[in-house]
């Protein structure tokens, strides 16, 4: 039986299913598994970007007015940045369906 080109088991996964191709998580929708989200009060944000620097994800990028905001299809919902907020822009919500 020869199987579909585009088809993986677990055969194809590298031992100890280790990434060997980096900055393939852009292929990903990592925001799928979050079960909070974050949430901004934008009147207090100073636009310093201590949020976007310290995303384990990289999904926080500067909007056209200048905050800076989790793009919720790869944010994880992990609140780093809420923590690292000096002035708590950012809280974390529950994600509801």
């Amino acid at each position: 039986m020869v199987k579909p080109e585009n088809e993986f088991t677990w055969r194809d996964i590298e031992i100890g299913a280790i990434v060997t191709t980096p900055g393939n998580a852009i292929q990903y929708r990592t925001g799928d598994w979050r079960s909070q989200k974050p949430e901004y009060i934008f009147d207090r944000c100073i636009k310093c970007g201590v949020c976007a620097i310290y995303c384990p994800e990289g999904c926080i990028n500067q909007n056209e007015e200048g905050h800076f905001v989790a793009d919720m299809y790869y944010c994880k919902g992990c609140g780093i940045c809420a923590t690292e907020c000096p002035v708590y822009v950012i809280s974390m919500v529950e994600e509801v369906e």
